[in-house]
């Protein structure tokens, strides 16, 4: 890509290093001489005698008469243009036996150059397009639209092969009109010296004044444009058009359109000359850094929308970027395109401002009411209501209820221990739940699943109750109590005040034990033992015995429990 750009910047004038600057005339009449053909040809006024197929006879005052290619009084039908008796004027050119050849074109061409010739004004510096018709051993044959005829030296061609012009049309001016052999001289090389200098002046001036010049747009491509600067053509990269970054230039402009540009380099190796749209404009960071403070409000137009967020216009040629995190409160959007769309005008905050890095960042849902002031508002603590699973973790699983999201962690998901979200859910499963917190500081809501099934303690509950005495087996050993497991997988705890004479450090974990319920707390799900209580109600029981067997001594029911 870089190859053609240059090539399109430096433009022919790169072949004219290779020549003298110098005009050297003698070397060009000699140029001129070495292609002509040494004759005496004259120009005279004929008579149409005989017009035949192949050749018409001209009377040219001989004695025998011209021969002339019909074709040459044909138009470009085919049709005759004159008949037997016209007089025109034609050149002869040569003898065949004796008898004159003559040509009518030759003989206009002649009449166009001397025409030209006696027009010409050597004071005015006249530069025109030529078509390249031929070659001489000198140089080439170039013709303009009227057809006159010009000779171009080969040291005038600026090119090292001279075919290669063959057919096409140059820009030449005339550096010599010889009026005694009615002849001019013309020169390619000159008018792209000339060309070439005054570009290279037009840069200069460029580069030391920096200043903003108009130019106009010569050609727009994919990677930027070529614009004149008043005879050379500079450079506009894309990424040079706009504050807001790169874009595409077609967009912009158009060929044709006029620009201000500013120059900004120039590689004189490459005849390179870099242009800049948007340095000749005010810079728009300028106002922001004066005007725009982080939390201001603004309304913007959204540019352009990508998966990851959009690009959103301030209407100064500065674009902010709006992460699809800044968009909606709702943590699950999927593409920002389902909540805005591209020209749509939105008012947004302004979150952060890098003047230096040149990039504005901002946020939409910072504008938007929060869905967890509105939550609140209407929910409270112990609210049951339905949620939607929307991610599941391996802490829990994150539920939709209404407008936010609230957490249900494992172990408030089932009464079973070893359950996880995972296992009971997938995503998209309505589940009813009971909120039991809200953390309006870190806008956090919990949930709970098990908290609306009836725990394991509630069921023992229906089966036991305070200083009922029963067995369990030890889970956990601690430096505060026991914790015991009992029937139906509930467990319960022997504080370290309620062991009464147990001795704790002749147990173990699995050793059976037995003591009293001292309470059911089914609210907080706990059961507290007390083999203290157990040994109280174990007396209360024997002395009740007593009271009840007057035929026992006590000194025999000592005996018995001893036993």
């Amino acid at each position: 890509m870089a190859k053609e750009v240059n090539n399109n910047v430096q433009d022919s004038t790169k072949d004219t290093a290779e020549f003298v600057e110098d005009i050297d005339f003698a070397t060009m009449l000699e140029e001129f001489e070495s292609g002509k053909e040494v004759d005496n040809e004259v120009t005279v006024d004929g008579v149409i005698v005989e017009i035949k197929d192949d050749v018409t006879l001209v009377d040219v005052g001989k004695k025998s008469d011209g021969r002339l290619y019909t074709s040459e009084i044909r138009d470009a039908e085919g049709n005759l243009t004159h008949k037997v008796g016209d007089v025109i004027k034609v050149v002869i050119t040569g003898f065949r036996n004796e008898k004159p050849i003559v040509s009518h074109k030759k003989a206009i061409k002649k009449e166009k150059v001397k025409a030209f010739i006696d027009n010409f004004n050597e004071s005015e510096n006249i530069l025109f397009d030529a078509k390249v018709v031929g070659k001489n051993k000198g140089g080439l044959i170039v013709e303009n639209s009227d057809g006159v005829e010009f000779f171009l030296p080969r040291s005038q061609v600026a090119v090292r092969d001279p075919q290669t012009l063959s057919g096409k049309t140059i820009k030449v001016s005339v550096l010599k009109v010889d009026k005694e052999n009615e002849s001019i001289i013309v020169s390619r090389k000159k008018p792209l010296d000339e060309e070439r200098k005054r570009r290279k002046d037009v840069i200069q001036e460029l580069m030391e004044k920096d200043e903003a010049i108009e130019g106009v747009v010569k050609r727009i491509t994919t990677y930027g444009m070529f614009v004149d600067v008043g005879g050379a053509d500079g450079l506009v990269h894309y990424s040079e058009i706009s504050y807001k970054g790169p874009v595409n230039p077609s967009s912009f402009y158009k060929e044709g359109d006029r620009v201000l540009v500013k120059a900004i380099g120039y590689d004189k190796e490459k005849r390179h000359l870099s242009l800049s749209i948007k340095l000749a404009q005010p810079d728009p960071w300028k106002e922001i850094e004066d005007q725009l403070v982080e939390k201001d409000v603004i309304q913007v137009t959204v540019s352009n929308i990508e998966p990851y967020g959009a690009f959103v216009d301030l209407g100064n040629d500065v674009e902010g970027f709006l992460h699809i995190s800044e968009i909606s409160w709702d943590k699950n959007i999927k593409h920002p395109k389902d909540y805005i769309s591209e020209g749509q005008q939105i008012d947004v905050e302004v979150i952060e401002i890098d003047i230096k890095g040149r990039r504005l960042r901002v946020s939409l849902k910072n504008v938007l009411p929060k869905p967890f002031d509105d939550f609140i508002k209407t929910h409270k603590v112990g609210d049951i209501i339905k949620g939607t699973v929307t991610t599941l973790t391996n802490f829990g699983a994150f539920m939709k209820i209404g407008t936010i999201e609230g957490l249900l962690h494992n172990e408030d998901a089932s009464w079973n221990r070893n359950d996880r979200c995972k296992e009971l859910f997938k995503e998209g499963d309505e589940v009813e739940v009971k909120i039991i917190k809200i953390d309006t500081e870190n806008e956090k809501i919990s949930l709970s699943r098990k908290e609306l099934q009836e725990s394991p303690i509630q069921k023992y509950a229906k089966k036991f109750g305070s200083a009922d005495v029963v067995n369990g087996k030890i889970l956990d050993i601690k430096d505060f109590g026991l914790f015991v497991e009992l029937q139906d997988g509930v467990d319960a705890l022997i504080r370290k005040e309620d062991f009464g004479s147990l001795n704790v450090d002749e147990l173990k974990v699995g050793d059976e034990i037995e003591a009293a319920i001292v309470f059911i707390d089914e609210k907080k799900n706990r059961i507290r033992l007390s083999v203290k209580r157990l040994s109280k109600i174990k007396e209360r029981e024997t002395l009740s015995k007593i009271n009840k067997d007057d035929k026992m001594t006590l000194g025999d029911i000592i005996k018995d429990q001893l036993k």
